[in-house]
């Protein structure tokens, strides 16, 4: 199977100082690459349990989606809105019209365990099982996106 779309995976810094990194990126977007882009997958905080999507700070098409894939592979997700956590990267691309979601672990046992942003936030706090069926619905999410998205816009520059 032949990839239809451009990837781009972007490690975003300072986060929690207000979105540094993905605040910087999309106001650097031109109009185009905006235009070109379909979507935009954040990651966070993933293995401190089952896949999970922000449901009021995502796409419902692309929540669905994730949804479908996930039942078709057998692999848990639900939906946990966290905005008493706080921001996500992904929130500068809705700035922007790009359609975004964002898939996590966290819930409300795993943050009143108090985990993230704290000296229990290492390795060692990862659930290695859910961080695997969490990497397997991802790799399928993504390759389902590929296949059925909108087909991918020309570019207009040499």
């Amino acid at each position: 199977m032949c990839r239809k779309h451009t990837y781009i995976f972007i490690g975003f810094t300072n986060e929690e100082q207000g979105e540094v990194g993905s605040r910087f990126y999309v106001r650097q977007m031109s109009k185009d690459q905006v235009a070109a882009t379909d979507a935009m997958v954040n990651l966070d905080t993933l293995g401190l349990g089952p896949a999970e999507m922000w449901v009021s700070h995502s796409d419902k098409r692309l929540n669905g989606v994730l949804a479908y894939v996930a039942s078709q592979l057998h692999a848990p997700v639900g939906g946990v809105n966290v905005e008493q956590v706080g921001s996500t990267d992904a929130e500068q691309f809705a700035e922007r019209k790009i359609p975004r979601i964002t898939i996590h672990s966290l819930t409300q046992e795993t943050f009143n365990a108090r985990i993230i942003h704290t000296s229990k936030d290492k390795f060692s706090a990862v659930r290695l099982d859910d961080y695997y069926q969490t990497y397997r619905l991802l790799a399928a999410y993504v390759a389902f996106l590929d296949q059925f998205a909108r087909p991918p816009v020309a570019s207009t520059s040499h």
